[in-house]
């Protein structure tokens, strides 16, 4: 279930449009955010005797400890990361100019072509 989600969120990004040129989204992000709930769902003392039961073994408040979970990663995440690229945009600037990246970042940043055309 997991590895189909995953697919389907990398899918997304063609979709979307939106620049993740590591997947992270759509492997991190959809395996947590699938992984976390089916914790409290398939959770069961028999696997992991400190743990705790979920759903399916008759402790569904496990199931809305791993749904705020989810929900709370998501915020943390975001306003980390927002953050985080206002500082770097403010010092450094988070792209290159148009020039530069037509001209390709091989040039610029190390001197050197990787592709001779």
């Amino acid at each position: 279930m997991a590895g189909i989600g995953c697919y389907f969120g990398i899918m997304a990004k063609n979709r979307f449009g939106y620049d993740d040129s590591l997947d992270v989204v759509g492997i991190h992000g959809v395996g947590g955010v699938l992984g976390l709930p089916a914790a409290g769902l398939f959770a069961s003392l028999g696997v992991n005797r400190d743990g705790a039961n979920g759903l399916f073994f008759g402790n569904p408040a496990q199931f809305g400890i791993q749904a705020l979970a989810v929900l709370v990663t998501i915020v943390y995440a975001f306003a980390v990361s927002w953050v985080l690229l206002k500082v770097v945009d403010g010092l450094f600037g988070l792209r290159v100019s148009e020039k530069d990246e037509v001209g390709g970042l091989d040039l610029l940043e190390h001197d050197e072509t990787a592709y001779n055309f």
